[in-house]
């Protein structure tokens, strides 16, 4: 007898008692439908024609005993094969004793009999199916035995009687294949439903996390899948059911495609201004759902830019190595030939030299930082402590520092690299002090938490005249200055430096003065 482990989070043997009760009801349902007969119209129906009193007081025990397995199965799934053999003993008595008060097998409830055998070797598992088999058999035989004894009874009856123990024996081998087959099929399908539904998962977070946009349509245009991607680039809402609610400019689209079939993609421009590369893939069966990829053009375009940028950055850096030493020599050049010749127009010429051999030596020095965006070694930062020693470092550069610049006393903690914040900080601070008025406190430093987990900003804000609106986005753009002496570098390679760290610098719209942010990775302090 093969075991059968119980265990509530067992999916296969989930199936067997489930089996168990449904052939448990069908007992409730054969007991209950023999007492209501005899009771109703025994001798009408041959019921009970040899004993009625024992088919009576047999049917009533076997009802009570088929409710007391269902309460037992639902209350208590415990030991299956002992629970099942016990139920299969009970019928093949109950349905064996009621045969006999009933005039033997020609009353037909053998017939009832070899529906428990087949059923038990449905339900059942392992060798117990033949023991079933066996236990009616011999259930049959000694009921025919005892009424050849104490009855009269026809010799033919046993010829019958062998004949039905063949057909128990024959069904319950085939039951038993059967439900071999059958548990082999439905343990095949469910690994089969598990790997489907891991690859449902799969496919479904793969398309909800892809870049580019991808709507499913059926052929009335009714949306079977959108992506969240694919509601961003079309700007509406992503519970939307139908194409043309969508975007009716790509339903009218997707209509034309339709009648002409095949693969196909165009440029599509939808109300908002964002161009996309729409892309049709047709169904693979007629009727079918169709594909339809979106992909931004202008992520495109920009990533395409960052490439150049990246290549043009390699390459300024490696130009700006070479620069640097002729530079130095004509910078130094010019100092001797300023202390050695008193010639006035000389003199000016010589220091016209060194002025601009020291803007073209800064461009290169901003230039190097800007390659070294790529070296970011984010470090866990103590707000406070950061920017005491900044500012007072920064005062050696600028004395009026000390006054002008007032620190917010909130604290916090910030992933940012060192050297890098250093040098954003005193690029925008350097701007600040260059546009805000003289007044104490006239240019503001505050660390703040934000709404969302994980991040907290800087906000440098002076009381200048701020940027006018035209300038507003240009202010990123590399080389754009409105100081005669810069390079146009700082605040292109402040962005470029805060990215490098995960931040995120920008320029807030709510001024007078300029009002600087810096969104990074951090939190409160312990």
């Amino acid at each position: 007898m093969t075991p059968l482990p119980v265990s509530p989070d067992n999916e296969a043997q989930g199936s067997f008692w489930r089996s168990l009760r449904f052939f448990s009801v069908y007992r409730l349902a054969i007991a209950l439908l023999f007492l209501v007969a005899v009771l109703v119209g025994g001798d009408a129906l041959s019921l009970g024609t040899q004993d009625v009193q024992l088919f009576r007081r047999v049917a009533a025990v076997y009802l009570l005993c088929a409710a007391g397995f269902l309460i037992a199965l639902i209350r208590r799934p415990r030991r299956f094969n002992f629970q099942l053999s016990v139920q299969v003993a009970v019928d093949v008595v109950a349905l064996t004793l009621m045969m006999f008060a009933s005039g033997g097998q020609k009353s037909g409830i053998a017939m009832l009999l070899l529906v428990v055998v087949a059923g038990a070797g449905l339900v059942g598992q392992g060798r117990m199916t033949l023991f079933y088999a066996a236990l009616a058999s011999v259930a049959m035989l000694l009921e025919e035995g005892w009424r050849a004894l104490t009855l009269d009874a026809d010799p033919a009856d046993f010829v019958r009687t062998g004949i039905i123990s063949i057909a128990f024996f024959g069904t319950s081998i085939v039951a038993r294949l059967l439900a071999r087959r059958v548990v082999t099929n439905e343990a095949l399908a469910r690994e089969r439903g598990r790997e489907l539904n891991d690859q449902l998962r799969i496919s479904e977070r793969i398309i909800s996390d892809m870049e580019d946009g991808v709507l499913v349509v059926d052929g009335e245009g009714k949306l079977r899948l959108l992506n969240p991607q694919a509601a961003e680039l079309l700007d509406a809402p992503a519970d939307a059911t139908d194409l043309g609610t969508l975007s009716p400019i790509l339903a009218m689209r997707h209509a034309a495609w339709s009648r002409q079939g095949g693969e196909t993609a165009e440029m599509l421009r939808p109300t908002d201004g964002r161009l996309l590369r729409v892309r049709y893939l047709p169904p693979a069966e007629i009727g079918g759902n169709a594909l339809i990829y979106l992909e931004d053009m202008e992520r495109v375009q920009s990533q395409a830019q960052q490439l150049k940028l990246a290549a043009l950055g390699r390459l300024t850096a490696n130009m700006a190595h070479e620069i640097r030493n002729p530079l130095a020599a004509i910078s130094h050049a010019a100092e001797l030939l300023a202390e050695e010749d008193i010639d006035p127009l000389r003199q000016r010429l010589a220091r016209i030299i060194h002025d601009n051999t020291g803007r073209l030596n800064r461009l290169v020095t901003e230039v190097l930082e800007l390659g070294r965006r790529d070296r970011a070694q984010p470090e866990t930062l103590r707000w406070q402590v950061f920017v005491s020693g900044f500012i007072e470092e920064f005062v050696l550069h600028d004395a009026s520092a000390g006054s002008r610049v007032s620190i917010g006393e909130a604290d916090i903690e910030l992933r940012f690299d060192r050297g890098h914040l250093y040098r954003v900080l005193w690029n925008l601070l350097g701007n600040a002090l260059r546009h805000a008025s003289a007044v104490p406190g006239a240019i503001r430093i505050e660390a703040r938490w934000t709404a969302v987990p994980g991040r907290v900003e800087l906000h440098i804000v002076d009381d200048g005249p701020g940027i006018d609106a035209p300038m507003r986005g240009q202010v990123f753009e590399p080389f754009f200055t409105t100081h005669g002496a810069g390079t146009g570098l700082g605040l292109y390679i402040a962005r470029e430096l805060c990215e490098a760290s995960g931040a995120r610098l920008e320029l807030m719209d709510d001024g007078p003065g300029a009002h600087f942010r810096i969104t990074a990775e951090g939190g409160a302090c312990p």
